[in-house]
């Protein structure tokens, strides 16, 4: 087991901890994607272990299922599974209105569909990703291969009518190649830096042809757990206003650290 877990890691490992005290048995449970989400498949791979929890998880991309088989954690299918009780999944920036911006893992599409299709949403994140205003995290859209260019074009053109700071989109790379996603699709990096109307940025990116999914997670999460290196976990339910200041027990066993060996 690593001696010593970065802040930033211990702040993840604390929202992990946090929010698989929500689960309960027999729930069907989505499985985000990232390197948070990693953190609350291993602390659930402990309770499945240690607890002898009853749980199916349904994953959000291919990296996050290998990681649930390689803990023992019971995967299926969405369409197996058909819906879910909760989903837990991290977040590349969050908003006072729990609206995220997610896709830094590439996997958007993904977790987007298994998000929606669950009763409630949990959001796992360290501090640094409770922002004021979304758009600082450059937002992604998946889009197909065929035609990229032109979609770009028709993005770039869209973004003059909506409410940003900056209108730069780059293709994400994988080394010399287009970064490819689990459904073989491309990623669009839109570098706004404030998005004023998100609500209706999600509306019209999803109206260009080409255009498979934006990053923008409007009114699909209900509770974000915030992780803090010092022990604190802050929890914000959107449904009820309420906001919760807690502690939790910094302890991760040998078993957590199971698939860094």
């Amino acid at each position: 087991m690593p001696a010593e877990l970065s802040p930033i890691d211990k702040a993840k490992f604390l929202a992990a901890k946090r929010a698989t005290e929500f689960v309960e048995d027999g729930m069907k449970l989505g499985l985000g994607t990232g390197s948070t989400a990693a953190w609350m498949v291993r602390c659930l791979a402990e309770r499945v272990r240690e607890e002898d929890l009853r749980v199916i998880g349904v994953p959000t991309s291919a990296r996050t299922a290998q990681l649930a088989r390689q803990l023992g954690v019971p995967i299926t299918t969405l369409d197996e599974a058909k819906w879910l009780d909760m989903t837990i999944d991290g977040a590349d920036e969050f908003d006072p209105n729990l609206n995220l911006i997610k896709g830094g893992g590439a996997a958007l599409l993904q977790e987007k569909i298994v998000a929606t299709a669950s009763d409630q949403m949990i959001v796992i994140a360290d501090a640094a990703k409770d922002v004021a205003q979304l758009g600082a995290f450059p937002l992604p859209i998946e889009v197909i291969p065929f035609g990229w260019q032109t979609t770009k074009a028709l993005v770039e053109e869209t973004l003059v009518s909506l409410d940003v700071m900056n209108r730069d989109v780059t293709l994400r790379m994988n080394g010399p190649k287009p970064l490819l996603t689990d459904e073989g699709n491309y990623i669009l990096d839109l570098h706004l830096k404030r998005i004023g109307n998100p609500r209706q940025m999600a509306l019209v990116l999803n109206q260009i042809p080409g255009v498979v999914e934006n990053g923008l997670f409007i009114d699909i999460c209900d509770i974000v757990v915030v992780g803090h290196a010092d022990g604190r976990v802050t929890v914000k339910d959107i449904n009820s206003g309420e906001v919760e200041d807690d502690r939790v027990d910094f302890v991760p066993t040998s078993n957590i650290f199971a698939d860094m060996d």
